[in-house]
């Protein structure tokens, strides 16, 4: 189990309680990748340490309610413009549990900007170069 304050941006299978600051209005969007239509939905969620943008995917987006308190098993994080998102996937779990604590709003781990890796090409197999044909 972690605690919010010690999420980054490579964090994978997180297990963490948190708690659902606010939620907004489920809203259509469509895939990139293949043009489907998906429901979407961002919630405000964190503990004692710290607060982070939660992104909802279909069915996940109505799992949740503002005012509870969740565990979240095999979460991860991925960075959106530069900011840090924490998402249940497929694989991951969300279930209801009772716990209360303070919830840190003034750590907003979501308003930190970090640098998103550069997504390697084709070309990047070959670094000399030697590989292209002289002409």
């Amino acid at each position: 189990m972690v605690k919010c304050k010690d999420l980054t941006p490579r964090s994978r299978k997180v297990g963490i309680v948190v708690h659902v600051v606010s939620k907004e209005e489920p809203k259509g969007v469509r895939s990139k990748r293949d043009r489907v239509a998906h429901q979407m939905s961002e919630a405000i969620v964190g503990d004692d340490t710290g607060v982070v943008l939660m992104t909802l995917w279909d069915e996940n987006v109505e799992k949740i309610s503002s005012g509870k308190t969740y565990l979240l098993t095999n979460g991860y994080i991925t960075l959106f413009r530069g900011t840090m998102r924490l998402n249940i996937g497929k694989y991951g779990e969300i279930k209801e549990v009772e716990k209360a604590f303070e919830v840190d709003a003034k750590n907003n781990l979501s308003e930190k900007l970090h640098a998103e890796p550069r997504r390697a090409s084709d070309y990047d197999r070959f670094s000399s170069g030697s590989f292209w044909p002289d002409h």
